[in-house]
């Protein structure tokens, strides 16, 4: 149990309380004010950014019982005030004082500690060290990836006298963060992975960027590290010298002179052995793994383990059984119009909170559920494990409660104050009484420790549709949100494009992520997409862009706000309004300052101004235009008088209604490219899911969607042979063709057959051959090693929408609307 008061961790910080009411214990620290669980032991670290000001969210946590709060000096005394019973520390800086809080805490234990770090696998070889220690030791490790600036003080934080040794991660992207982590983490054993691109932005260089991540080794006992990756070889020898002399150095090579020598590597169809020479002793491992990041990070885990003195007969025993690490909490349609959230990637309570935390982000459905099973290891007794998952889930207000596992089963009396709960002694069991739990219209949480084998349970929940997916990552959505905001002049509001079933990626799942994230105000096309998602839970200002008058009433009802572009359709709004008799009703102003598609023109002012004069049915609620090619320099003379003009006739309305609205002209590419152009909010659309005109913008964005499909059928043919519908595909020598499981009709377009198109079928690009058909495409896979199931991606990772399009002969927004609904989206977290 973490011991700690308010005030001790006002003498942590060396501030005295500017406000104190109470002295509570503290268990949680809370960095989102979304994922309060116990109010009345946690304290909120208002962490505040460029476009968000943290103290805004003091009022709720303090309505939801939350007393404790560390502030900085945005707050006054006067609203401190405000909170009569609550308890203010006030520093310079908040995170800074996280970070302090849990250095401290760090200090408290001598267990020992081993850091991790590179540019990619930290979290692999995490959790993969974590599979092969927990029957030794009572592990405390970083859940998930919280590797940050953030996410390591709240990874140490858990860090408590039950356990025996802590696994934490870190990451940086900027130089001098990793001093800051290195305080917090501490690591006495430290693992460096791989070296290479990721988060190498913000270095001057890879040697810059190695020696600000050797900095988290500064104080430790042993460096694990791969020896043949030259640059890193380097810098870790300077840095033994300069920086940390007694630095033990336990490298691994496939040269000799490391300490242990790689002598081969043979791969096989499922597994690879691994022949290796340690202390002149000559052992061979083999892992259930063949590509090259998985034998890199296996490596390192076995220089772990014989730093660790594990016996090498006890590596070679658990080294063959290491399992994939599902580092994704995916969600997907499921039976009975439910929603489907598996979370296999790891079974402990912070994990649980994490995938809880997702889990209330979904509005879809009113009602909520949690399968979960038995947590193994976690190193409390199990009456303390269930009473305390029971008090994290008596805060979520669970529609379903099922517990699946002997233990939780044995301590059902934890979770008496759930209504609707169920228990069963295992998977098998709870899968027989399935059609009696009637799911039905509900968000359903899988959450179950391997050895239940939970695959079973989604597989039978899930809906089942045809093996083509469009594969939506939420994480790389919002790290391209974050980008753009980076971008952002300070208090410039942000509108997010959610029109179009959110370009193709879904509409209330994108639109969910973007209410969590804090956007401003988000833009669909039609009312019924406004409508759609108002009932998905949607409670941010919608504004539609292309209203009709037989939607009027829908607009009213579920609170959507319309783009008034006409006369015609201005004058019957208003009219509508006036027979309701009703308070102003918020509205927006598109102007038409030369895209000339919809808009009030110039010499239309005149008269929408003498309309606004006399009304008194409308309240502007913003007044925008659109550029229209603010992504081509060549136009950018165009682009300014769009500016000018827009400026001229938004003050002709501001005149009129004396009053001040917010104005927005600026889409994505005007984002970065016309700075001076955001004024008040931005529209961000396409660049959200990953593209952008400019090519160094495009390189820093991640790629979002990724439309897979599987083989069907391989068939070899011989000369003279045709493919498909007209024999367009004519076969001039021995050919092997490969069917794959799309076509025209999910949103393939039938341009790209006859070789105009490509797929990636196992890493190599194969050409389409014949004509597209409308659920299936040939594709030419002579020298590609391929069997009937594979996965073929038809874009995305390794192969952009935008290539894809470009061979069409698109653009990549038809490209991503245009897949069709029968195309089944998936949703993951990594």
């Amino acid at each position: 149990m973490n011991e700690h008061t308010f005030s001790s961790i006002a003498k942590i910080l060396a501030v005295p309380p500017i406000q104190q009411s109470d002295d509570p214990v503290i268990v949680s620290l809370l960095t989102d004010s979304r994922k309060i669980l116990a109010p009345q032991s946690s304290v909120f670290f208002a962490i505040s950014s460029v476009h968000k000001n943290a103290n805004q969210f003091i009022f709720s946590l303090y309505e939801k019982g939350l007393r404790c709060f560390v502030v900085d000096h945005n707050i006054t005394k006067e609203e401190m005030l405000r909170f009569p019973r609550a308890n203010f520390i006030q520093v310079n800086n908040v995170l800074e004082a996280l970070q302090s809080v849990t250095s401290f805490h760090r200090l408290r234990f001598t267990i020992p500690v081993i850091g991790i770090t590179g540019s990619n696998g930290k979290t692999i070889v995490k959790e993969w060290l974590y599979q092969l220690l927990h029957s030794r030791y009572n592990i405390s490790r970083s859940p998930k990836s919280y590797n940050s600036q953030s996410g390591v003080p709240l990874s140490v934080w858990q860090l408590n006298e039950a356990h025996t040794l802590a696994i934490y991660e870190a990451g940086i992207s900027l130089p001098g963060e990793m001093t800051l982590l290195q305080k917090i983490i501490q690591p006495d054993i430290g693992v460096f992975t791989f070296t290479g691109d990721a988060h190498a932005s913000g270095f001057d260089s890879m040697e810059q960027k190695i020696k600000e991540k050797l900095s988290l080794f500064i104080n430790s006992r042993v460096l694990v590290y791969c020896a043949d990756d030259k640059a890193l070889k380097n810098e870790v020898a300077v840095f033994k010298t300069e920086r940390n002399k007694k630095l033990e150095l336990f490298a691994w090579s496939l040269l000799p002179g490391s300490t242990l020598m790689i002598s081969g590597i043979i791969k096989n169809e499922a597994t690879t052995s691994i022949e290796c020479i340690y202390r002149k002793e000559n052992f061979k491992l083999s892992i259930p793994f063949t590509d090259d990041a998985s034998v890199h990070n296996s490596i390192t885990c076995v220089c772990v383990l014989l730093y660790l003195e594990i016996s090498i007969t006890d590596i070679i025993s658990c080294i063959k059984d290491l399992r994939p690490v599902e580092m994704r909490l995916e969600m997907k349609q499921g039976i009975n119009n439910c929603s489907l959230i598996n979370d296999s990637y790891s079974s402990d309570i912070n994990s649980l909170i994490i995938a809880l935390d997702f889990l209330a982000q979904q509005q879809q459905h009113r009602e909520k559920s949690l399968v979960l099973s038995d947590m193994l290891q976690t190193g409390k007794s199990s009456a303390e494990l269930y009473r305390n998952i029971a008090e994290i889930l008596q805060q979520k207000n669970l529609a379903k409660f099922i517990g699946i596992g002997p233990e939780i089963s044995l301590h059902k009396e934890a979770f008496e104050k759930i209504k609707d709960k169920k228990f069963f002694p295992s998977t098998d069991s709870f899968l027989s009484n399935l059609p009696s739990m009637n799911f039905h219209n509900e968000t359903i949480l899988l959450k179950g420790a391997r050895m239940f084998s939970f695959e079973k349970i989604s597989h039978a929940l899930e809906e089942k549709k045809h093996e083509t997916v469009l594969e939506i990552n939420l994480n790389a959505l919002q790290h391209n949100l974050n980008f753009y905001r980076r971008q952002l002049n300070k208090h410039v509001k942000l509108m997010a494009m959610v029109k179009a079933f959110s370009y193709g990626s879904g509409s209330f799942e994108i639109a969910n992520v973007m209410q969590h994230a804090g956007v401003e105000y988000l833009a669909v096309a039609y009312a019924d997409e406004g409508v759609e998602l108002r009932q998905a839970g949607i409670r941010l200002p919608i504004m539609v862009m292309n209203i009709e008058v037989a939607g009027f009433e829908n607009l009213i009802k579920y609170n959507l706000e319309p783009e008034l572009y006409s006369f015609k359709i201005a004058e019957a709004f208003i009219n509508f309004l006036e027979e309701r008799n009703g308070d102003p009703y918020p509205v927006h102003i598109k102007l038409d300052t030369g895209m000339h598609r919809l808009g009030f023109e110039i010499n239309d002012m005149e008269k929408l101004c003498a309309i606004l004069r006399n009304t008194k049915q409308l309240r502007i609620q913003s007044v925008f235009s659109h550029l229209a090619s603010s992504d081509d320099s060549d136009h950018d003379e165009f682009t300014r008088t769009q500016a000018d003009n827009f400026i001229k006739m938004s003050e002709k309305i501001e005149d009129v209604t004396g009053y001040t609205f917010i104005k927005h002209i600026a889409n994505t590419s005007a984002i970065h490219r016309h700075p001076s152009l955001q004024l008040d909010m931005v529209r961000l659309g396409i660049g959200l899911y990953g593209i952008d005109s400019n090519v160094m913008i495009q390189r820093q964005l991640q790629n979002v969607t990724t439309l897979s499909t599987t083989v069907s059928q391989i068939k070899k043919l011989q000369k003279g042979d045709s493919v498909g519908y007209s024999r367009k595909g004519m076969v001039e020598k021995e050919t092997t063709i490969a069917t794959v499981r799309v076509g025209y009709a999910d949103g393939y377009p039938r341009t790209l057959g006859n070789g105009n198109g490509k797929m990636l079928v196992n890493g190599i690009l194969a050409p389409v051959i014949g004509n597209v058909c409308m659920d299936m495409t040939m594709l030419d896979i002579s020298g590609i090693s391929v069997k009937e199931g594979d996965e073929v991606t038809v874009f995305g990772e390794g192969l952009p929408a935008t290539q894809v399009a470009l061979w069409a002969g698109t653009i990549a927004y038809e490209m991503l609307t245009g897949i069709s609904q029968r195309v089944n989206r998936v949703y993951y977290e990594e």
